[in-house]
């Protein structure tokens, strides 16, 4: 079979009638495209329009597979035609009604996938990249049950409604080409200061307060600590305290991270006082937070603990000496290596900050 020829013979058979392939698409419900297709022979009419093509060109359905005029076709070889025709397009009809029934259903359960997600909704890119792609693909469905449907093919031919989706789809390009410019913008900026910040550590005590989110009620201020409560610490430094060891460390690569300690030695009477006010604290729950235990090597007095951003708490050893410590940070890990920085005896027995700890991944599962 010579597709080539059958397609200048379809071409041929178009001028005698004097029609256009816009008009000849319009005739049998197909795009020019297809028209366009089948006389340059890069493909062939389907065997449902055989027939229609033939009777509408009064030819018979051998000569255009031919692609030229033959004697008439007898009445047998018409009939087998006809019912190749009926049965291919009781095929078709039959695959449709599946694809139909079946994009459909992927629009309903794309719908109520989405709509889940946004009652489930949490603040993590994870989610929000999962929520965006379920959007796409809910778009996609709607274009593929419209075309499949033939609604797509009549609402192409409405020019003002064909303009208006082409406005909103540049609008939303544009909007998206923004964001995505600021998105890369802020993820570009977030990753130059993450290798160029550093730790900050600090041991002038003399400065004690400063560090302190004690005058930090503006949340912008760098020692604001993510509004945990830091009372547990002493509010001032004063002769009767005498200071053995102090450190406070800052650090920002993407979020604030904090890191404390202020060793006192008290004479008898001001470490009695002091014993007093810390038991008087209400203490928080603590146990099983970043794996947390209730064990410590020194006598736990008051503890401020958060399931997200961490501890603020006050350790003695029985004695005279009272340990003033603190981790804060977000994101259920904490980027400064605290065991570099902290006796590791000042740290609450098991804590784990450390990114990927099992706690993380409780809470984050």
């Amino acid at each position: 079979m010579d597709q080539q020829k059958t397609g200048e013979f379809l071409k041929s058979l178009r001028h005698e009638k004097q029609l256009t392939q816009e008009q000849l698409a319009t005739e049998f419900n197909v795009s020019t495209r297809s028209v366009s297709r089948w006389e340059t022979g890069r493909n062939l009419p389907d065997i449902s329009l055989l027939v229609e093509i033939a009777d509408f060109y009064d030819v018979d359905v051998r000569e255009i597979i031919e692609g030229e005029r033959k004697s008439e076709m007898n009445n047998e070889v018409r009939e087998t035609a006809t019912k190749m025709a009926d049965y291919a397009n009781a095929e078709k009809s039959r695959l449709l009604t599946n694809i139909q029934q079946t994009s459909m259903v992927g629009v309903i359960v794309a719908v109520i996938s989405i709509f889940f997600q946004l009652l489930c909704f949490k603040n993590d890119m994870d989610y929000f990249f999962i929520l965006i792609t379920s959007v796409i693909v809910l778009g996609v469905l709607i274009i593929i049950t419209l075309y499949v449907n033939g609604i797509l093919e009549k609402l192409v031919k409405i020019k003002a409604l064909v303009t208006g989706v082409k406005v909103l789809t540049i609008a939303l390009i544009a909007v998206g080409a923004f964001n995505a410019i600021v998105v890369i913008g802020a993820v570009g900026l977030l990753f130059f200061d993450s290798f160029t910040s550093k730790v900050e550590v600090y041991e002038d005590v003399e400065n004690y307060r400063s560090y302190m989110s004690f005058d930090s009620d503006n949340a912008d201020s760098i020692w604001h600590k993510c509004g945990m409560d830091e009372t547990i610490w002493p509010q001032e430094i004063t002769d009767s305290m005498n200071v053995a060891d102090f450190k406070m460390i800052y650090y920002n690569p993407w979020d604030p991270n904090y890191l404390g300690y202020l060793v006192v030695d008290y004479d008898s009477e001001a470490y009695e006082a002091e014993v007093n006010r810390l038991k008087e604290y209400e203490s928080t729950e603590y146990i099983g937070y970043y794996s947390v235990t209730g064990e410590t090597d020194y006598e736990l007095l008051a503890i401020y603990a958060d399931s997200y951003n961490g501890f603020v708490y006050a350790l003695t050893d029985g004695n005279s000496r009272i340990i003033y410590a603190e981790e804060i940070f977000c994101n259920y890990f904490m980027d400064i290596d605290y065991k570099k920085y902290m006796p590791e005896e000042y740290l609450l027995d098991g804590f784990n900050a450390k990114d990927n700890n099992p706690y993380k991944k409780e809470m984050t599962k």
